[in-house]
């Protein structure tokens, strides 16, 4: 939006100002600031404001998979216990030579695929991920996976929010002008930093990737209605997987050591909490830009946490089952791979069709919330 005012203020304020400038000397004549503005004129007329659709999804899943009956042989659970409590009935695990970059390549090929646009013709990838195979970033693989020579690759740490602060910021890459073909992928291998022994987080976790390519369109025909993000880093040690190595290594005995992060440290019961009240009022923030109201909503979209989270926000806004998309049954809580593998399911089953308005909202470590508005 910010960047949508600029692009279409600049161009007709300096044409008229310049206009004054030869009117004034005659005209043959310009100044060197005229001849300057209209340099700058050319070159912001190039970067005509334009809308941002969703125009083709993905996802991948590794092989492997874990039931809940294969976590009570590892902890003391049961499915029951499981189910109820969170709605997950298994979760998918990375093995053998699978990556984040596998996974999130072929999310993305099959995003390309479906929209119909060659790898070369992306301009830009985010990547929200909080498990990149490389501590520099996992972006840029990808890219090189796909094919996409011709795109700026860039990682987003935004942990369970990431894909819906992805999915903004690549709507604004493309409303300024800039890009035309934009790749968002959401994706986590978190079953990397998971202690398989501890309950409290064995049980949620699992790993998968999902893509998203927006395409430029009208400026009127924008399919981002409204957003609403924020962030809260004094409630950050709620959620966390921290380095733990110590410093001045150096000058240490370990000189030579390892760097190594801690498995995830979660406090369910205060997550829990933050995300029941967050949700409703970042999508009601969302709605308001937008417009609109809850009735207005075609399908709530969420990140798959839990399912008492899902439920518990679809009473809030009025919505029937049939207006709120889960499978979290089926893949536990894949941190930013849940909104677009759920997203990427509900397009292929038809329950998600074209001209619906869907609700997007993610909430996680950090601690971060987001939302978003679009029309499918």
């Amino acid at each position: 939006m910010m960047f949508a005012g600029v692009a279409s203020r600049t161009p007709s304020s300096v044409v008229v100002v310049n206009a004054a400038v030869r009117q004034r000397r005659g005209p043959g004549s310009q100044t060197p600031r005229g001849r300057c503005a209209i340099a700058h004129a050319s070159a912001a007329a190039s970067y005509a404001t334009s809308g941002a659709k969703i125009a083709g999804v993905g996802k991948a899943l590794p092989v492997k998979f874990l039931t809940n009956n294969d976590l009570s042989e590892l902890v003391e659970t049961n499915d029951e216990w499981i189910a109820t409590r969170t709605g997950i009935k298994k979760r998918h695990i990375i093995t053998g030579d699978e990556s984040l970059t596998s996974l999130g390549a072929e999310a993305a090929k099959q995003a390309l695929e479906r929209a119909n646009v060659k790898a070369e013709d992306v301009d830009l990838i985010i990547l929200a991920t909080s498990s990149p195979d490389d501590i520099f970033g996992s972006a840029c693989t990808i890219q090189a996976a796909i094919g996409a020579k011709n795109a700026l690759a860039f990682d987003l740490t935004a942990a369970c929010s990431g894909f819906v602060i992805g999915l903004v910021n690549g709507a604004q890459f493309i409303r300024a002008g800039g890009y035309k073909n934009v790749l968002v992928i959401g994706g986590d291998v978190l079953s990397r930093y998971v202690d398989w022994r501890d309950r409290g987080t064995c049980i949620l976790f699992g790993d998968g990737a999902g893509a998203a390519l927006l395409t430029a369109t009208d400026a009127d025909k924008c399919s981002l209605k409204g957003f609403d993000m924020h962030s809260d880093g004094s409630q950050n040690h709620h959620l966390v997987a921290q380095f733990i190595n110590e410093n001045g290594k150096p000058m240490g005995d370990g000189a030579s050591g390892v760097g190594s992060f801690c498995n995830i440290s979660m406090s369910g019961q205060d997550v829990f909490k933050f995300a029941v009240r967050t949700v409703p009022m970042t999508v009601s923030k969302s709605l308001e830009q937008a417009g609109m109201t809850a009735e207005d909503i075609d399908k709530l979209v969420l990140h798959q946490a839990n399912q008492r989270i899902i439920d518990s926000a679809a009473t809030r806004f009025g919505l029937t089952e049939d207006k709120v998309v889960s499978n979290i049954a089926e893949y536990g809580n894949t941190s930013a791979g849940s909104v677009p593998i759920v997203l990427c399911e509900a397009v292929e089953s038809g329950a998600i069709k074209e001209g619906d308005i869907l609700a997007f909202a993610g909430f996680g470590a950090g601690l971060t919330w987001a939302s978003a508005i679009w029309k499918f």
